[in-house]
């Protein structure tokens, strides 16, 4: 069998459904093998776009994601993606081309040494040399993907290997099972729980996972005690939950810090330090369990006393069955902080000025989405609202980057979402700066035939800096740009493009939008000039509370 007709076998048979990407000369007979296969390509405009869709698939559906370039310039623009899937632990594979490794007549044309470029970015990257050893390169580099920590892997197909002969031996895919945390790990956390008097539950992205939604809820409803998220946690039990307290969207000084603050233990489920601290922890403060597939990492601000290490459902699932709730425990102040924090999230949802506040916008759209509607958020200001002010009422509904944060994977990752779920209402939410860095992939969205909302937030600046920029005394400076008329844009590629004038066009238009076939793109001015007021009056108002 040629090698390249084997390695797209091997992809079959680990159940891969898309390739996300740009083939180059270098896997032309990759691409003939692809051909006649069950899987489809999804040809898009610039590399980095089909690398946040296969993260993004890799992150909806715990499978792994496979995006494809050429070699050199192709290669090179999978770095970020690379990074975005490793930090955000999504599995991800990347098939990148090369020049023959045998013999070539081209120098050194087009190449870089892409394995070393890869090495830390990645959790397995390697060159094939030999055939008859891609399928056991690919049964491996998807193991190492999917296992916790999930992230990105690579493998390398030289030209001249791709066409070589090669025996097919395919290897069998077998799930992997995580071991179950000890007896003895259980009970001195139970004791520890039984030790404090309020105790406090944290939801963080590495319980984002299958099985653990279904046993937090039952340890919350059995325990009575309230819990709060990380950003990439949101969801993971409903923010509609009456012991929620809410997103960890600040790093202090939010509502919920003050219960983080009168916590004298913190149960961390699914702790990653590739996000912003929600907490910090000091010496003879506030103890921690930490519960995940691993072992914590200890540095200055985080050093639990007490690690449960194996399958958190399973953990979750026998601390439920061995708790006795004691009558020491006492949630009232908790209790407390959720009405206060609702009653100030809310506060700006009916204020119906123009240009938008960030706040009227997010609750606008939470109106309009069903339950199971997905959000996918770019990076940039909205992103701090939408974390700490949009209640997710399932998993994965709110698409949000907290670990690389990088601009211009919002459009990507939606249309990802689309793919995986094309029954489901998906709404993209861009920053005018963050859009135009993958804005060539509205053509793929049109051509896919999905039916996609793409929000353009549209201050003409980069907001998010310009708002550290002010907050640390410096003048505005450098930061402000022009845009195109982004509703003639929509229209170029096939798109409808709407400028609504007011709140209430906004949501006749994006209703209207939700309800249509196609792709519809809403340019909507946006109004940050509270930003600082908002914070500062929640910095105020809290006090009220210690």
């Amino acid at each position: 069998m040629k090698a390249s007709d084997l390695f797209i076998k091997a992809l079959e048979n680990e159940g891969v459904e898309y390739i996300f990407g740009i083939p180059g000369e270098e896997n032309l007979d990759f691409l003939n093998s692809l051909k006649d296969s069950s899987i489809k390509l999804i040809v898009t405009r610039h590399e980095q776009g089909a690398g946040f869709m296969a993260a993004t698939y890799g992150r909806l559906t715990g499978k792994v994601g496979v995006c494809m370039s050429t070699l050199g310039p192709g290669a090179s623009n999978l770095v970020t993606p690379a990074a975005y899937a490793n930090l955000g632990a999504m599995p991800m594979m990347m098939i990148t081309g090369q020049k023959p490794i045998k013999k070539s007549k081209q120098g050194r044309f087009q190449i870089i040494d892409v394995v070393q470029m890869m090495k830390p970015l990645t959790k397995y990257t390697k060159t094939i040399v030999d055939a008859n050893l891609i399928t056991s390169m690919v049964r491996e580099s998807f193991k190492c993907a999917k296992e916790e920590r999930p992230g990105a892997v690579h493998l390398e197909l030289p030209e001249d290997i791709a066409r070589e002969a090669c025996e097919c031996d395919i290897f069998a895919v077998h799930e992997h099972y995580y071991p179950v945390a000890s007896k003895g790990s259980i009970d001195s956390a139970l004791k520890m729980m039984y030790a404090a008097k309020h105790p406090l539950l944290l939801i963080g992205a590495g319980a984002n996972r299958t099985r653990i939604q279904t046993a937090l809820v039952e340890f919350i409803n059995t325990s009575g005690i309230p819990f709060f998220m990380t950003q990439m946690g949101k969801g993971v039990v409903s923010e509609f939950h009456p012991l929620c307290l809410g997103t960890a969207a600040l790093s202090q000084n939010d509502y919920l810090h003050c219960a983080i603050e009168r916590a004298d233990l913190i149960i961390n489920v699914g702790h990653d330090s590739v996000e912003k601290p929600p907490f910090l922890m000091e010496k003879d403060g506030t103890k921690v369990i930490h519960i995940n597939f691993n072992a914590s990492s200890v540095d200055a601000t985080y050093f639990p006393q007490m690690d449960v290490v194996g399958d958190i459902a399973s953990t979750v699932v026998a601390l439920t069955k061995a708790l006795v709730v004691p009558e020491h425990w006492d949630f009232s102040y908790y209790i407390r902080v959720i009405t206060e924090a609702q009653s100030h999230i809310t506060s700006y949802f009916k204020d119906d000025r123009f240009p938008l506040l960030p706040q009227r916008l997010l609750k606008g759209i939470r109106d309009l989405m069903p339950q199971d509607g997905i959000v996918a958020l770019d990076n940039g200001m909205y992103k701090i609202w939408f974390a700490r002010n949009y209640k997710c009422f399932e998993p994965n509904t709110l698409l949000l980057d907290n670990a690389l944060a990088t601009m211009g994977a919002g459009l990507p990752s939606a249309i990802a979402a689309k793919l995986v779920y094309p029954l489901k209402k998906v709404i993209c939410v861009c920053g005018d700066g963050g859009f135009m860095m993958n804005a060539q992939e509205l053509e793929t969205a049109v051509r896919l035939g999905i039916d996609l909302v793409v929000i353009v937030i549209n201050d003409g600046g980069y907001g998010m800096i310009k708002w550290k920029q002010e907050g640390m005394g410096f003048t505005d400076f450098g930061l402000d740009f022009k845009n195109p008329d982004f509703v003639q844009y929509a229209q170029a590629y096939g798109a409808k493009g709407y400028r609504p004038a007011s709140a209430s066009e906004f949501m006749l238009m994006l209703e209207e939008a939700l309800g249509a076939k196609g792709v519809h793109l809403i340019d909507v001015a946006i109004d940050y000039s509270l930003n600082h007021t908002i914070l500062n009056e929640l910095l105020e108002n809290k006090s009220c509370l210690i």
